[in-house]
């Protein structure tokens, strides 16, 4: 199975697989109507819920469950800061690339630089500042050693 058009002959990455760039996942998502706007396009709010999804699959992906990091190691990512720029609109039945690439890490804490693509085009682009801590206290963190070999740049 190709993935891509026939009659444009592109191929497009399977889900949940490295995109051309190295050390970039993509995840793809379509556009339903519930994500749109009464404008027909898709409500800024909703390319939030799209970038989780695909730092959700990226972990999966990359061997490690958020309900196993929980429970095995008592620790949970979440977002401490979020920077994005609202480019160009999608539409209903778009099919989108969302897409993950590890940009610095520390300790306790990961920033992710994230877009979402329609075809070559850049729609959002976004930087996003996790924290990794514990399920109890909610204080930060080491990210547990095998995660971090994992999530590359240091």
């Amino acid at each position: 199975m190709s993935g891509g058009h026939p009659a444009r002959g592109r191929q497009k990455p399977e889900p949940g697989t490295r995109s051309p760039e190295p050390g970039t996942f993509s995840w793809p998502v379509r556009v339903y109507y519930e994500d749109t706007d009464s404008g027909g396009v898709v409500y800024y709010a909703n390319y939030l819920r799209f970038l989780e999804r695909a730092r959700t699959e990226w972990l999966r992906a990359s061997g490690f469950e958020q309900t196993v990091l929980a429970r095995e190691h008592r620790v949970v990512f979440v977002v401490t800061a979020l920077s994005i720029e609202y480019r160009r609109p999608a539409r209903l039945n778009d099919l989108l690339a969302v897409t993950v690439e590890p940009a610095e890490r520390g300790a306790s804490r990961i920033v992710l630089l994230q877009r979402v693509l329609r075809e070559a085009e850049e729609l959002v682009a976004a930087s996003v500042r996790l924290a990794c801590v514990n399920t109890v206290t909610f204080k930060p963190v080491r990210i547990p050693g095998p995660v971090a070999e994992k999530m590359g740049k240091r």
